[in-house]
């Protein structure tokens, strides 16, 4: 009797130790299945996966095949909505997923408005978005976009309202949002373009021991000669004091100039 007690635990230890892996993959639902490729447990009694949750729901799929496929439809998940899957397996044998990607966001944003308003304030309405992405805001300015933030993407397909403070430069201003996806291939909104009052702004001097001086606050990036960023910011004035003597190139406003450290 001893003995067949111990066979039976023995037993079910090893099934427990069998059936112990767990395979996870998280995202979004992007409209599209995962496959599957289940092998034959190490045994070779079997196959592999024993059983399939979608949101701790178990699926209805059919695992007893060397490959299988995860249908998201029948769960009526919604387009955008979060996804975890779990696959449990043996422990002897591993399940492999063919398409881990389709779980990734992907940029479907469709813009209806971008524009900036009155108080220096872009914002843009989106629909079909179908991830959690977010949005950089960028700038045309010295003859290159350069990055200004970024703000979350809400990731659904209804409509979203957006802004982001802006602060213009004189004259004419471009600014555009873009998201990058798994793919990282961006995907760019139209350009929201304005002309800005604000006046002209002029630094001094064109030689300098310790500061440059702005007429206005602004952004601004210092190179050297070989094209090195050496400073860069927002302000009235320049604290250069550490520069070694030379010519550099000054971006500011709208402008781009030059100046000697003396």
């Amino acid at each position: 009797m001893g003995r067949t007690v111990y066979l039976f635990t023995l037993a079910l230890l090893i099934s427990l130790n069998v059936q112990a892996g767990v395979i996870l993959h998280e995202g979004t639902y992007q409209g599209k299945n995962l496959y599957v490729l289940n092998p034959f447990a190490g045994s070779g009694v079997g196959f592999c996966t024993f059983e399939v949750t979608v949101n701790d729901e178990i699926t209805t799929d059919e695992l007893n095949s060397s490959a299988f496929e995860i249908d998201f439809t029948a769960l009526q998940i919604e387009l955008g909505g979060k996804v975890e899957v779990k696959i449990k397996h043996k422990d002897d044998c591993t399940p492999k997923v063919m398409n881990p990607e389709v779980l990734k966001p992907k940029s479907t944003y469709v813009i209806s408005s971008i524009k900036v308003d009155k108080g220096g304030v872009l914002r843009w309405t989106t629909n079909g978005e179908s991830g959690e992405l977010p949005f950089t805001i960028e700038q045309f300015r010295w003859n290159k976009w350069i990055k200004l933030g970024q703000v979350d993407g809400k990731g659904t397909t209804v409509s979203h309202n957006y802004s982001f403070k802006v602060a213009p430069h004189s004259g004419e201003n471009k600014y555009r949002v873009k998201q990058v996806d798994f793919s990282r291939k961006p995907r760019y909104s139209p350009n929201a373009t304005f002309n800005s009052p604000t006046p002209n702004i002029s630094f001094t001097p064109l030689k300098v021991n310790k500061e440059i001086i702005f007429t206005s606050s602004t952004m601004y990036e210092i190179f050297d000669q070989y094209g090195n960023l050496v400073k860069k910011g927002a302000d009235t004035q320049i604290n250069v004091s550490n520069l070694k003597k030379g010519i550099y190139y000054l971006n500011f406003d709208n402008q781009m100039e030059s100046f000697v450290k003396k």
